[in-house]
């Protein structure tokens, strides 16, 4: 029994690095497609974007959106500071640095921050602009899972130091963590459908 209560922690142990890496290149290449775009559609309002595909996946809407600039900068400059900060934290712990506690809840407040932003997003892109864009929604990816695994690892190593009363809910959460992370972008995926099927119905 021992062994097996190990395993989940050897596995998000040998994971969290990857999933940082990953995760922090496909947000760190999409964050600078956005500001490329961004800078193009600044310097001429007419520029139309490559992801520019229909009237609902346009990303030329949701950059000339005033939610787009949440904190009075464009928002993928957002993401040109922060995915750099989780490329360098997992190539370190692949290079067997140790982080103090502090440096593991500092990228969960982080991860915390993201995930309530890109939540935001999504409401706002989809029930107030009315339009997607492919890298936003990489972006959501990417920060949810990041999110994710990276609460299951700190629960698992005790940086979040959670009573033993709710031990069996960490458990469980580590023994579906996959099942929850698909039924977590099924809804998103359900959401944007059928927010969208006046258009995408017809496909179906």
């Amino acid at each position: 029994m021992p062994e097996k209560n190990k395993k989940p922690l050897i596995r998000f142990a040998k994971a969290i690095p990857y999933i940082l890496i990953i995760g922090g290149i496909i947000g760190l290449i999409s964050s600078a497609i956005l500001t490329y775009d961004d800078n193009k559609i600044v310097a001429n309002p007419s520029y139309v974007p490559s992801c520019n595909l229909n009237p609902i996946i346009a990303c030329g809407s949701v950059i000339k959106a005033p939610e787009s600039q949440a904190f009075d900068i464009p928002n993928p400059y957002i993401g040109l500071v922060a995915f750099p900060v989780l490329i360098t934290s997992g190539a370190a712990i692949l290079a067997r640095a140790k982080f103090k506690r502090w440096y593991w809840l500092g990228l969960e407040a982080g991860s915390i921050f993201g995930l309530g932003f890109i939540h935001w997003l999504f409401f706002e892109t989809v029930y107030r602009i009315h339009a997607l864009c492919p890298y936003c929604m990489a972006v959501w990816v990417v920060v949810i899972t990041t999110f994710w695994y990276l609460t299951l690892y700190n629960l698992q190593t005790g940086v979040i130091n959670l009573p033993k009363k709710y031990q069996p809910l960490t458990a469980f959460l580590v023994k579906h963590h996959l099942d929850i992370l698909i039924c977590w972008f099924l809804i998103i995926a359900i959401l944007i459908l059928k927010h969208f099927w006046y258009y995408y119905g017809h496909y179906f």
